[in-house]
């Protein structure tokens, strides 16, 4: 039988979920087609939605792109010619950086920000491996700071080009000394404004009856990708999306921050429980194939 409201039906089995797995969410938010439903464990204030920032990233240089101000094949020493590079790093690009595949070993702590007087310049003079994958916040952070060569300040940016247009008002972006946004991170926002950027997606950068960014960049963040390594859900990496768990792809943050993406189904969740987030994750998509992709 056909779900006349697929979207509550898949809320009610994630809520039952959530309670058997004893997963520490926050927020959760189903859209299906056009079919929404939400629910909440924790008052709905804006939170880190950590990595997910990194897509956010993505989507400032698809905008900056479509406005013809940069591309993302294009050498990080051309937009930082007063950056000292290390050996190979000429020709790593914008994209790479993006797709954390600059080959430059910079790993991520808990001090990043503050560890040298500029995180970019640091991550730049050291030495590229090639097209090796190497998750980290340095990758991301100093893509914006290459992409503020040609925008100016990108939360700026992209409060102007993106959240204004999602209806999202006063972002507080978390801001390095330097000035510059965190980027890979410490962007605060609520359940429901993540579940904008996921509609923005889902439907490739369509918003409102209008194309905000074009199609092919919202691709680009899940299709192809790099080899990340060999576990599930985290052997490939696009421009910001793992591939998985199943047909599924997301962005995923922290502490359990989800954009989950099948098919026309997207599921958005914002949690505190950073070991429990694969497992719910996985069955999140099994519970999508089950009740949404076979209305």
């Amino acid at each position: 039988m056909r779900a006349a409201h697929p979207a509550s039906v898949v809320r009610d089995r994630l809520v039952a979920l959530v309670a058997s797995q004893g997963f520490a969410a926050h927020g959760l938010h189903v859209r299906i087609g056009d079919d929404t439903a939400d629910h909440r464990w924790t008052p709905d204030v804006r939170e880190d939605v950590h990595s997910i920032a990194k897509g956010v990233c993505v989507l400032a240089a698809a905008l900056a792109a479509d406005d013809g101000l940069v591309r993302l094949d294009e050498s990080v020493a051309a937009l930082l010619p007063d950056h000292e590079l290390g050996d190979g790093v000429a020709h790593v690009t914008l994209r790479h950086l993006l797709s954390m595949s600059s080959g430059i070993d910079l790993p991520w702590s808990e001090t990043l920000m503050t560890d040298w007087p500029d995180l970019a310049r640091e991550f730049l003079r050291r030495p590229s491996r090639g097209r090796v994958f190497q998750y980290s916040n340095a990758s991301t952070y100093t893509a914006m700071t290459a992409l503020a060569a040609r925008v100016g300040d990108v939360g700026d940016y992209l409060s102007t080009h993106l959240f204004a247009p999602l209806g999202i008002e006063d972002v507080a972006w978390s801001r390095c000394p330097n000035g510059r946004i965190e980027a890979g991170g410490g962007l605060p926002l609520r359940t429901e404004e993540v579940a904008r950027l996921g509609l923005l997606i889902r439907d490739r950068g369509s918003w409102r009856g209008g194309q905000l960014v074009s199609p092919e960049w919202i691709d680009a963040m899940h299709q192809d990708g790099v080899v990340a390594g060999v576990n599930p859900g985290y052997d490939r990496y696009a421009l910001a999306g793992w591939q998985g768990p199943g047909r599924a792809w997301r962005l995923h943050g922290a502490h359990g921050q989800l954009l989950l993406f099948l098919d026309d189904a997207v599921v958005t969740v914002t949690a505190h429980d950073h070991a429990g987030a694969d497992a719910f994750a996985a069955a999140t998509v099994a519970v999508l194939e089950e009740v949404a992709v076979a209305r």
